[in-house]
Parts: structure tokens; sequence; C-alpha cells
């Protein structure tokens, strides 16, 4: 792309106005209601969890509130 770009100052023609078909920001990211529970683990399962989500950059927590998703999504189709 080493070509460089010719403008001119020519009519573009007919220009056509297009809605705002977006949505707003607040619509982008799904929330959904959590609730906070008190739950005991194993410590060798908490620290595969921590360890995975160090390698992955993210929250242990967050890995396992998806594998709980996972599951309850699962069993509840199939229910």
């Amino acid at each position: 792309m080493k070509t460089k770009i010719k403008y001119s100052d020519e009519p573009m023609g007919e220009l056509k106005i297009v809605d705002d078909f977006l949505p707003p920001p607040d619509k982008l990211v799904l929330k959904e209601d959590n609730v906070k529970v008190t739950l005991s683990l194993k410590k060798s399962s908490i620290n595969f969890f921590k360890e995975q989500a160090r390698t992955q950059k993210t929250s242990y927590q967050k890995m396992i509130r998806e594998v709980v998703d996972w599951y309850a999504s699962h069993y509840q189709k199939n229910a």
C-alpha cells in the first residue's frame, strides 16, 4: 500500500442518509442477575482453577462460574 491516494473535489453524486442501526452501549452488554453464594471446594480444585486462570489471564472465579453455567444449561436442555 505504497500508492498514494489522490483526492479530488468532484461531486460525489446522490447521498442517502442511513438510520442508526447500532444499539446503544448499555444494550451491548448482556446482564444477568447474579446471586452471591458461599461454597466450600477442595483446595486442589481451587489451585487448579487459579493456575489455569493465570495462564489464561483471567479470574479463577469467572472460570468456575462458567463451568457451573455450562453444566446448568446442559442439563436444563435435556430435562
